[in-house]
């Protein structure tokens, strides 16, 4: 016999489509060419061969690694050296202090403890549409909070007046008897890969301080910014940058960085909670026993953020490789007439629009109105790409996360099978309309 909690958890694994498809059948040009090519998990697959050569020529795994003192909570010198990189690339209005940092088994374990730190079940998280899909999990599966969405009507969502989106979605949750306690941005965003302006920071900053709610900043792709030739499109301001005075207390204002996007190291596991407020600390390091990384990610995590040249020339690499992708898919996707969302110039990913592929499909399936996403999800699945439908949360129908950080030859393959299969009719099918 199961809790209710347990219940709840176990029947949550039978959602369609509410998990990635399992990795048994991964796509390899020599072993396995028929296998199943992921556009949709948002690795950085174009650099493991230098980070590979940098740590088995620079990193050694002191002793004093296997103790739990080395790696507790990030350990001694994994924070100083957090602070020491957080201070030179995201220009912080205020220098952060190794004291600010808290460093986790991965931001999802961060996530997990602000969340039991700063609401009861119940209780929401605030978002815009789209949004990266697993902050439901992150937020609900263990602290049971809600995620609430802000929809934009057509207003661009980088624009300062989101906030007035916000405050519209905050007063009717509050009216459905749901109390927000933060308000959670991606920045840059996933999935539209786009970076918030200051102006528009200034004023999610201000909607914070007025409704008495926390901001929490996703900072995770902050290095992963370049040139796609949009000069509308502004860089990267972290919300540390801006001189908050007369816009938030320091004590709402919350920002998460680790090291699985911009160092192309989602196996390290290392996330980090950089926050002056101390009761959250103190909060959220109540639950550390659960979460903290291992010793050998610590050790490997330090090596690089001390080794100032590596991590420029790395950064550098890593912009030049996104900025060839990110122009070799739009390509791709121009000549197939298959639209996504323009202006992006950071993270890994475009958000493309298939909603002129979605069919009508017997309903039964248990997937109710996500039915059409589904069939076409599973389409594209038996033709060997995988994207996750209705993972963003769109305000339209049909718009699915397509990730193009993969080395060049694996990036054709996949964008020639998903070309494929969107060409390829479908028996006695009608198109669904917007």
């Amino acid at each position: 016999m199961l809790s209710n909690r347990g219940q709840k958890s176990a029947a949550s694994q039978d959602i369609p489509w509410r998990f990635a498809p399992g990795s048994n059948n991964v796509y390899d040009k020599i072993s396995n060419p028929k296998g199943v090519i992921s556009l949709g998990t948002a690795e950085n697959n174009l650099l493991q061969e230098e980070l590979g050569q940098y740590v088995a020529q620079n990193v050694a795994i002191p002793a004093l690694a296997f103790t739990y003192r080395f790696s507790t909570m990030g350990g001694p010198r994994f924070p100083i050296a957090m602070a020491s990189h957080l201070n030179h690339y995201f220009d912080p209005h205020t220098p952060v202090q190794a004291d600010h940092i808290l460093t986790g088994s991965g931001l999802t374990a961060i996530h997990e403890m602000v969340a039991l730190s700063i609401g009861d079940p119940g209780d929401g998280i605030l978002v815009s549409r789209p949004i990266y899909g697993r902050f439901e999990l992150d937020f609900g599966n263990t602290a049971g909070l809600n995620i609430v969405y802000a929809d934009m009507d057509g207003l661009d969502p980088f624009s300062p007046g989101v906030a007035s989106k916000y405050q519209k979605a905050l007063d009717a949750s509050a009216a459905r008897g749901i109390q927000v306690k933060a308000l959670l941005i991606v920045n840059p965003h996933n999935p539209l890969g786009r970076c918030f302006p200051p102006s528009t920071l200034r004023e999610i900053m201000k909607l914070c301080q007025q409704n008495s709610i926390h901001l929490i900043s996703d900072e995770v792709y902050a290095l992963s910014v370049y040139d796609t030739g949009y000069e509308e499109s502004p860089s990267f301001t972290s919300v540390l940058s801006i001189d908050p005075t007369g816009l938030i207390d320091t004590d709402q204002l919350h920002v998460l960085y680790g090291m699985s996007k911009d160092f192309a190291a989602a196996g390290l596991r290392l996330g980090s909670l950089i926050t002056r407020n101390q009761l959250l600390r103190k909060a959220v390091a109540a639950n550390f026993r659960f979460h903290n990384p291992s010793g050998m990610s610590v050790a490997i995590g330090t090596a690089i953020l001390e080794d100032r040249a590596f991590v420029d020339s790395f950064i550098a690499i890593s912009r030049e490789r996104l900025r060839d992708s990110y122009l070799y898919t739009t390509q791709i996707l121009d000549h197939a007439g298959i639209k996504y969302q323009k202006g992006g110039n950071a993270g890994f990913f475009l958000y493309v629009d298939l909603s002129p592929w979605l069919v009508e499909v017997p309903s039964g399936d248990g997937g109710g109105e996500n039915e059409a996403e589904y069939a076409l999800a599973q389409r594209l699945l038996d033709g060997g790409v995988g994207l996750h439908p209705c993972e963003e949360h769109g305000e339209k129908r049909g718009h699915f996360r397509l990730v193009f950080s993969h080395q060049r030859d694996v990036l054709a393959e996949g964008l020639k099978r998903l070309c494929v299969v969107l060409q390829t009719p479908v028996a006695e099918s009608k198109t669904l309309a917007d």
